[in-house]
Protein backbone atom coordinates (compact mmCIF):
# COMPACT_ATOMS: atom_id res chain seq x y z
CA UNK A 1 0.00 0.00 0.00
CA UNK A 2 1.05 3.61 -0.53
CA UNK A 3 2.19 5.86 2.32
CA UNK A 4 3.29 9.49 2.40
CA UNK A 5 6.64 10.12 4.08
CA UNK A 6 8.87 13.00 5.13
CA UNK A 7 12.19 11.74 3.83
CA UNK A 8 14.61 14.57 4.57
CA UNK A 9 14.93 18.29 5.22
CA UNK A 10 11.97 19.76 3.30
CA UNK A 11 11.82 16.57 1.25
CA UNK A 12 8.78 14.29 0.91
CA UNK A 13 7.65 11.38 -1.21
CA UNK A 14 5.52 8.26 -1.38
CA UNK A 15 6.70 4.82 -0.31
CA UNK A 16 5.26 1.33 -0.52
CA UNK A 17 4.52 -0.48 2.74
CA UNK A 18 3.10 -3.93 3.44
CA UNK A 19 -0.29 -4.10 5.12
CA UNK A 20 -0.03 -5.13 8.77
CA UNK A 21 -1.82 -8.27 9.93
CA UNK A 22 -4.93 -7.91 12.08
CA UNK A 23 -4.41 -9.52 15.47
CA UNK A 24 -7.15 -10.82 17.73
CA UNK A 25 -7.40 -7.50 19.60
CA UNK A 26 -6.91 -5.27 16.56
CA UNK A 27 -8.96 -3.48 13.95
CA UNK A 28 -8.01 -2.51 10.44
CA UNK A 29 -8.98 1.04 9.55
CA UNK A 30 -9.42 2.66 6.19
CA UNK A 31 -7.85 6.06 6.70
CA UNK A 32 -10.27 8.69 5.43
CA UNK A 33 -8.60 11.96 6.50
CA UNK A 34 -5.45 12.88 8.41
CA UNK A 35 -4.67 16.31 9.85
CA UNK A 36 -1.26 17.93 9.59
CA UNK A 37 0.06 19.04 12.99
CA UNK A 38 2.67 21.64 13.91
CA UNK A 39 4.91 18.74 14.93
CA UNK A 40 4.73 17.51 11.31
CA UNK A 41 5.77 20.94 10.07
CA UNK A 42 8.71 20.91 12.48
CA UNK A 43 9.68 17.45 11.21
CA UNK A 44 9.58 18.80 7.65
CA UNK A 45 11.79 21.71 8.75
CA UNK A 46 14.25 19.43 10.55
CA UNK A 47 13.32 20.87 13.95
CA UNK A 48 11.69 17.86 15.62
CA UNK A 49 14.30 16.03 17.73
CA UNK A 50 11.89 13.18 18.48
CA UNK A 51 11.66 12.07 14.84
CA UNK A 52 14.01 9.88 12.84
CA UNK A 53 13.60 10.09 9.07
CA UNK A 54 12.06 8.84 6.94
CA UNK A 55 8.79 9.10 8.82
CA UNK A 56 5.16 8.75 7.80
CA UNK A 57 3.30 11.51 9.65
CA UNK A 58 -0.25 11.45 10.91
CA UNK A 59 -1.80 11.31 14.37
CA UNK A 60 -4.98 13.32 13.79
CA UNK A 61 -7.12 10.60 12.31
CA UNK A 62 -10.54 10.12 10.73
CA UNK A 63 -11.09 6.48 9.78
CA UNK A 64 -13.57 3.69 9.14
CA UNK A 65 -13.39 0.14 10.51
CA UNK A 66 -12.99 -2.36 7.66
CA UNK A 67 -11.85 -5.49 9.56
CA UNK A 68 -11.59 -6.67 13.16
CA UNK A 69 -10.00 -9.42 15.20
CA UNK A 70 -11.77 -12.19 17.08
CA UNK A 71 -11.52 -10.49 20.50
CA UNK A 72 -12.81 -7.08 19.44
CA UNK A 73 -16.11 -6.31 21.22
CA UNK A 74 -19.33 -6.21 19.22
CA UNK A 75 -19.67 -2.48 19.96
CA UNK A 76 -17.06 -1.92 17.23
CA UNK A 77 -18.67 -2.54 13.85
CA UNK A 78 -17.48 -2.79 10.27
CA UNK A 79 -18.24 0.53 8.60
CA UNK A 80 -18.16 2.52 11.85
CA UNK A 81 -16.58 6.00 11.82
CA UNK A 82 -13.88 6.39 14.46
CA UNK A 83 -10.93 8.43 15.57
CA UNK A 84 -7.84 7.05 17.29
CA UNK A 85 -5.80 7.87 20.34
CA UNK A 86 -2.34 8.04 18.74
CA UNK A 87 -0.37 7.50 21.96
CA UNK A 88 1.06 4.37 23.56
CA UNK A 89 1.36 3.70 27.28
CA UNK A 90 3.44 1.05 29.01
CA UNK A 91 1.27 0.58 32.10
CA UNK A 92 4.33 0.27 34.35
CA UNK A 93 6.04 3.68 34.62
CA UNK A 94 5.30 6.20 37.38
CA UNK A 95 2.79 8.20 35.32
CA UNK A 96 0.88 5.11 34.20
CA UNK A 97 0.75 3.80 37.75
CA UNK A 98 -0.67 7.16 38.86
CA UNK A 99 -3.49 6.82 36.34
CA UNK A 100 -1.99 9.37 33.93
CA UNK A 101 -1.08 7.27 30.87
CA UNK A 102 -1.28 10.33 28.61
CA UNK A 103 2.19 11.28 29.88
CA UNK A 104 3.65 7.78 29.86
CA UNK A 105 7.42 7.92 30.12
CA UNK A 106 7.72 5.53 27.17
CA UNK A 107 4.98 7.02 24.98
CA UNK A 108 5.37 6.67 21.22
CA UNK A 109 3.02 8.86 19.24
CA UNK A 110 1.91 7.94 15.73
CA UNK A 111 3.78 10.04 13.20
CA UNK A 112 6.47 11.02 15.69
CA UNK A 113 8.35 8.14 17.32
CA UNK A 114 6.63 5.62 15.01
CA UNK A 115 5.08 5.78 11.56
CA UNK A 116 1.70 7.46 11.45
CA UNK A 117 -1.58 7.24 9.60
CA UNK A 118 -0.98 9.17 6.37
CA UNK A 119 -1.44 6.01 4.38
CA UNK A 120 -4.26 3.93 2.94
CA UNK A 121 -4.94 1.77 6.00
CA UNK A 122 -3.61 1.14 9.50
CA UNK A 123 -4.01 -1.55 12.14
CA UNK A 124 -4.49 -0.44 15.77
CA UNK A 125 -5.66 -2.03 19.03
CA UNK A 126 -9.40 -1.62 19.52
CA UNK A 127 -8.72 -0.03 22.90
CA UNK A 128 -7.35 3.06 21.09
CA UNK A 129 -10.63 3.72 19.24
CA UNK A 130 -13.26 6.39 19.88
CA UNK A 131 -16.68 6.26 18.28
CA UNK A 132 -17.07 9.34 16.07
CA UNK A 133 -20.37 8.49 14.38
CA UNK A 134 -22.37 11.64 13.76
CA UNK A 135 -19.35 13.88 13.11
CA UNK A 136 -18.50 14.83 9.52
CA UNK A 137 -15.62 12.71 8.25
CA UNK A 138 -13.15 15.54 7.57
CA UNK A 139 -13.97 17.10 10.93
CA UNK A 140 -13.14 13.91 12.82
CA UNK A 141 -9.49 14.56 11.93
CA UNK A 142 -9.71 17.85 13.86
CA UNK A 143 -10.68 16.25 17.16
CA UNK A 144 -7.28 15.19 18.51
CA UNK A 145 -5.67 18.68 18.72
CA UNK A 146 -8.78 19.98 20.45
CA UNK A 147 -8.46 17.22 23.06
CA UNK A 148 -4.88 18.32 23.76
CA UNK A 149 -6.11 21.83 24.48
CA UNK A 150 -8.98 20.46 26.53
CA UNK A 151 -6.54 18.51 28.67
CA UNK A 152 -4.61 21.72 29.34
CA UNK A 153 -7.85 23.35 30.49
CA UNK A 154 -8.32 20.43 32.89
CA UNK A 155 -4.75 20.80 34.14
CA UNK A 156 -5.40 24.47 34.88
CA UNK A 157 -8.11 23.57 37.42
CA UNK A 158 -9.86 26.80 36.40
CA UNK A 159 -12.94 27.66 38.44
CA UNK A 160 -16.05 29.71 37.74
CA UNK A 161 -14.69 32.89 39.35
CA UNK A 162 -11.42 32.77 37.41
CA UNK A 163 -10.15 34.90 34.57
CA UNK A 164 -8.26 32.54 32.26
CA UNK A 165 -6.00 33.49 29.36
CA UNK A 166 -4.98 31.32 26.41
CA UNK A 167 -1.91 32.53 24.50
CA UNK A 168 -2.04 31.15 20.96
CA UNK A 169 -5.24 30.34 19.06
CA UNK A 170 -4.19 27.55 16.75
CA UNK A 171 -6.14 24.31 16.95
CA UNK A 172 -4.69 23.32 20.34
CA UNK A 173 -5.25 26.80 21.77
CA UNK A 174 -8.84 26.75 20.51
CA UNK A 175 -9.29 23.46 22.36
CA UNK A 176 -8.11 25.19 25.54
CA UNK A 177 -10.51 28.09 24.95
CA UNK A 178 -13.35 25.62 24.43
CA UNK A 179 -12.43 23.68 27.55
CA UNK A 180 -12.25 26.80 29.73
CA UNK A 181 -15.54 28.11 28.37
CA UNK A 182 -17.24 24.81 29.17
CA UNK A 183 -15.87 25.07 32.72
CA UNK A 184 -17.72 28.40 32.93
CA UNK A 185 -14.63 30.45 33.75
CA UNK A 186 -15.79 34.02 34.46
CA UNK A 187 -13.73 35.38 31.57
CA UNK A 188 -11.82 33.50 28.88
CA UNK A 189 -9.31 35.76 27.15
CA UNK A 190 -7.84 34.62 23.83
CA UNK A 191 -4.48 36.09 22.79
CA UNK A 192 -3.01 35.87 19.30
CA UNK A 193 -1.48 38.07 16.59
CA UNK A 194 -4.05 37.05 13.95
CA UNK A 195 -7.46 38.71 14.03
CA UNK A 196 -9.13 35.87 12.12
CA UNK A 197 -8.00 33.35 14.73
CA UNK A 198 -9.22 35.65 17.48
CA UNK A 199 -12.61 35.90 15.79
CA UNK A 200 -12.77 32.10 15.70
CA UNK A 201 -11.76 31.95 19.37
CA UNK A 202 -14.86 34.00 20.20
CA UNK A 203 -16.98 31.33 18.51
CA UNK A 204 -15.24 28.70 20.66
CA UNK A 205 -16.20 30.55 23.83
CA UNK A 206 -13.72 33.39 24.42
CA UNK A 207 -15.35 36.35 26.16
CA UNK A 208 -12.48 38.71 25.29
CA UNK A 209 -9.69 38.80 22.72
CA UNK A 210 -6.33 40.56 22.61
CA UNK A 211 -4.19 41.00 19.51
CA UNK A 212 -0.77 41.12 21.12
CA UNK A 213 0.74 42.25 17.83
CA UNK A 214 -1.15 45.52 17.88
CA UNK A 215 -1.75 46.29 21.58
CA UNK A 216 0.34 45.99 24.72
CA UNK A 217 -0.50 42.60 26.26
CA UNK A 218 0.34 43.60 29.82
CA UNK A 219 -1.79 46.74 29.70
CA UNK A 220 -4.70 44.88 28.13
CA UNK A 221 -4.66 42.11 30.74
CA UNK A 222 -4.31 44.56 33.59
CA UNK A 223 -7.37 46.44 32.34
CA UNK A 224 -9.40 43.23 31.96
CA UNK A 225 -8.52 42.04 35.47
CA UNK A 226 -8.65 45.26 37.49
CA UNK A 227 -4.87 45.27 37.85
CA UNK A 228 -4.62 41.77 39.35
CA UNK A 229 -3.65 39.71 36.30
CA UNK A 230 -5.41 36.51 35.17
CA UNK A 231 -5.77 33.59 37.57
CA UNK A 232 -4.84 31.11 34.82
CA UNK A 233 -2.57 31.39 31.79
CA UNK A 234 -2.31 28.57 29.25
CA UNK A 235 0.62 28.88 26.82
CA UNK A 236 -0.06 27.24 23.45
CA UNK A 237 2.58 28.82 21.22
CA UNK A 238 5.99 27.46 22.22
CA UNK A 239 8.18 30.57 22.07
CA UNK A 240 10.53 31.86 24.80
CA UNK A 241 8.70 35.20 24.78
CA UNK A 242 5.30 33.60 25.42
CA UNK A 243 6.76 31.25 28.03
CA UNK A 244 8.00 34.30 29.94
CA UNK A 245 4.80 36.26 29.36
CA UNK A 246 2.76 33.52 31.03
CA UNK A 247 4.73 33.90 34.26
CA UNK A 248 4.90 37.68 34.03
CA UNK A 249 1.17 38.15 33.47
CA UNK A 250 -0.42 35.53 35.73
CA UNK A 251 -1.86 36.75 39.03
CA UNK A 252 -0.38 36.07 42.43
CA UNK A 253 -1.39 32.54 43.54
CA UNK A 254 -2.13 31.79 39.87
CA UNK A 255 -1.58 28.80 37.63
CA UNK A 256 0.46 28.57 34.42
CA UNK A 257 0.00 25.61 32.08
CA UNK A 258 2.46 24.96 29.27
CA UNK A 259 1.43 22.96 26.21
CA UNK A 260 3.96 24.17 23.66
CA UNK A 261 7.65 23.30 23.57
CA UNK A 262 9.94 26.32 23.37
CA UNK A 263 12.47 25.72 20.61
CA UNK A 264 15.21 27.60 22.49
CA UNK A 265 16.26 27.95 26.14
CA UNK A 266 14.02 30.21 28.22
CA UNK A 267 15.35 32.69 30.79
CA UNK A 268 13.07 33.63 33.68
CA UNK A 269 12.98 36.01 36.58
CA UNK A 270 12.55 33.05 38.92
CA UNK A 271 11.68 35.29 41.87
CA UNK A 272 8.17 35.47 40.39
CA UNK A 273 7.75 31.72 40.88
CA UNK A 274 8.21 32.22 44.63
CA UNK A 275 6.76 35.69 45.13
CA UNK A 276 3.57 34.79 43.33
CA UNK A 277 3.58 31.24 44.75
CA UNK A 278 2.71 29.93 41.31
CA UNK A 279 1.52 26.52 40.23
CA UNK A 280 3.43 25.81 37.00
CA UNK A 281 2.20 22.73 35.16
CA UNK A 282 2.94 20.90 31.99
CA UNK A 283 0.20 19.39 29.86
CA UNK A 284 0.86 16.48 27.52
CA UNK A 285 -1.43 14.73 25.06
CA UNK A 286 -5.00 13.93 26.14
CA UNK A 287 -7.06 11.49 28.18
CA UNK A 288 -9.96 9.27 27.12
CA UNK A 289 -12.30 11.71 28.87
CA UNK A 290 -10.95 14.54 26.69
CA UNK A 291 -11.64 12.57 23.50
CA UNK A 292 -15.17 11.65 24.53
CA UNK A 293 -15.96 15.20 25.64
CA UNK A 294 -14.78 16.87 22.42
CA UNK A 295 -16.62 14.31 20.26
CA UNK A 296 -19.78 14.95 22.27
CA UNK A 297 -19.39 18.73 21.85
CA UNK A 298 -18.88 18.27 18.09
CA UNK A 299 -21.97 16.09 17.76
CA UNK A 300 -24.08 18.62 19.63
CA UNK A 301 -22.77 21.57 17.64
CA UNK A 302 -21.51 23.38 20.73
CA UNK A 303 -18.66 24.88 18.72
CA UNK A 304 -18.08 25.38 14.94
CA UNK A 305 -15.54 22.63 14.36
CA UNK A 306 -15.67 23.04 10.58
CA UNK A 307 -14.41 26.62 10.77
CA UNK A 308 -11.04 25.32 11.96
CA UNK A 309 -10.44 23.69 8.59
CA UNK A 310 -8.32 25.94 6.39
CA UNK A 311 -8.02 23.52 3.47
CA UNK A 312 -8.44 19.88 2.47
CA UNK A 313 -5.77 18.37 0.21
CA UNK A 314 -5.74 15.29 -2.00
CA UNK A 315 -3.42 12.48 -0.92
CA UNK A 316 -1.24 13.02 -4.00
CA UNK A 317 -0.70 16.66 -2.98
CA UNK A 318 0.37 16.06 0.64
CA UNK A 319 3.92 17.20 -0.08
CA UNK A 320 2.72 20.45 -1.64
CA UNK A 321 0.48 21.01 1.38
CA UNK A 322 3.49 20.92 3.69
CA UNK A 323 5.53 23.16 1.40
CA UNK A 324 2.74 25.75 1.23
CA UNK A 325 2.31 25.68 5.01
CA UNK A 326 6.06 26.07 5.48
CA UNK A 327 6.00 29.15 3.24
CA UNK A 328 3.07 30.80 5.06
CA UNK A 329 2.65 29.21 8.51
CA UNK A 330 0.38 31.94 9.85
CA UNK A 331 -2.21 31.31 7.16
CA UNK A 332 -3.24 27.87 8.46
CA UNK A 333 -5.39 26.89 11.42
CA UNK A 334 -5.73 23.24 10.40
CA UNK A 335 -5.54 21.36 7.13
CA UNK A 336 -6.32 17.76 6.35
CA UNK A 337 -5.30 15.25 3.70
CA UNK A 338 -7.92 12.98 2.16
CA UNK A 339 -6.28 9.57 2.14
CA UNK A 340 -9.20 7.40 0.99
Amino acid sequence: MKAFAITGLRETGFVEKPEAAVGADDVRLRVDYVGFCGSDLNTYRGLNPLVKLPRTPGHEISATIVDKGANVPDAWRIGQAVTVSPYTNCGMCSSCLKGRPNCCRHNETLGVQRDGAMTESIVVPWTKLYDAEGVESAHIALIEPLTVGGHAADRSAAMEDDVAVVIGCGAVGLGAVLGLAQKNARRVVAVDVDDSKLALAREFGATDVVNSGTVDLHAALQELTGGEGPNVVIEAVGLPATFRAAVDEVAFAGTVVYIGYAKAPVEYQTKLFVQKELDIRGSRNATPQNFRRVIDFARRGIFPIGKMLTKSWAFADAGRALADWDAAPGSVCRMVVKCA
